[in-house]
């Protein structure tokens, strides 16, 4: 049998990699929470309220030129809010791309229109509608990830929290989204404390059944361990007072600056919203 022992232990340090990488990636999105850029600097009640206007009004827009206007405000807003804000949010393009366009792939030949091109062998004709809408929809998807993608990558999630409540956002939703957030970080934690245990004792090489008995194992200790923290994570907070309301050391003030860019917010989506509702026939 050949030799492929390095093979047979990348299974647990792979994991363990993985692992690593996703906690370094959440801790550098901490970081730039609490970061020196631009966003960082605006109240989160008026960060939170602009980018969900900015949000609905690529929503609802129909001309791929404002969708367009919107997700230039949004990059230009990643470039002015630091590096690491502008990597991760370009590292989500991708990712969006792939799925969006697999989601509307099939809309080029099912709309009707002018006919663009035709798939010779299957007789498929690709229409010009087709190709508008499939555009504009993933230009929509990655202008609204990236905005949703700036207020988590530049406000603390304690501040997020509270910025909701103050919002009027109920207390239940603030709730479930607090002890998510938690959980993740639970789970993710138990998760590497588990194959870490794992690799300390793994001794020779494993072959590809026990691969496969350690990967369920790991699944199902992991599951049992989901389920017993389900409860424990929220009497844990319910013990230490929380009832959905997030209080802070830090104070809300709006500062000039704060308004500016609320104001700013503001113009930007009543003029997506004016032309989202002008009927221009066919929206390019």
């Amino acid at each position: 049998m050949p030799n492929t022992g390095n093979v047979r232990r990348t299974f647990v340090e792979r994991t363990l990699r993985k692992l690593a990488e996703t906690m370094e990636h959440a801790g550098r999105a901490e970081a730039s929470a609490t970061g020196t850029g631009f966003l960082q600097r605006i109240d989160p009640r008026a960060k939170l309220g602009g980018l969900l206007l900015l949000i609905v009004a690529a929503v609802a827009s129909h001309r791929i030129a404002v969708t367009g206007a919107i997700f230039a405000t949004a990059l230009l807003l990643a470039a002015v809010s630091g590096k690491t804000v502008l990597r991760t949010i370009a590292a989500l393009w991708g990712g969006i791309l792939f799925f969006t366009g697999a989601i509307v792939f099939p809309s080029l030949f099912t709309t009707p229109g002018a006919t663009l091109w035709i798939v010779p062998w299957l007789h498929w004709k690709a229409t010009a509608t087709g190709l508008h809408s499939a555009v504009h929809l993933i230009v929509r998807a990655e202008t609204t990830a990236t905005l949703a993608t700036l207020m988590v990558l530049t406000t603390p999630w304690p501040h997020l929290l509270k910025a909701l409540r103050v919002l009027r956002v109920p207390a239940i939703v603030v709730a479930i989204l607090s002890m998510t957030h938690r959980y993740i970080f639970l789970m993710l934690q138990l998760a590497q404390d588990y194959f870490e245990a794992r690799r300390v004792r793994m001794v020779g090489n494993l072959d590809d059944t026990q691969r496969r008995r350690m990967a369920v194992s790991g699944v199902a200790v992991l599951l049992s361990k989901s389920l017993q923290l389900a409860s424990e994570v929220y009497e844990a907070m319910l013990a230490r007072g929380f009832r959905g309301t997030v209080y802070t050391l830090d104070e809300f003030r709006m500062k000039t600056l704060d308004w500016w860019t609320l104001a700013g917010f503001v113009l930007l989506a009543t003029i997506a919203f004016r032309c989202a509702s002008m009927n221009h026939g066919f929206h390019g």
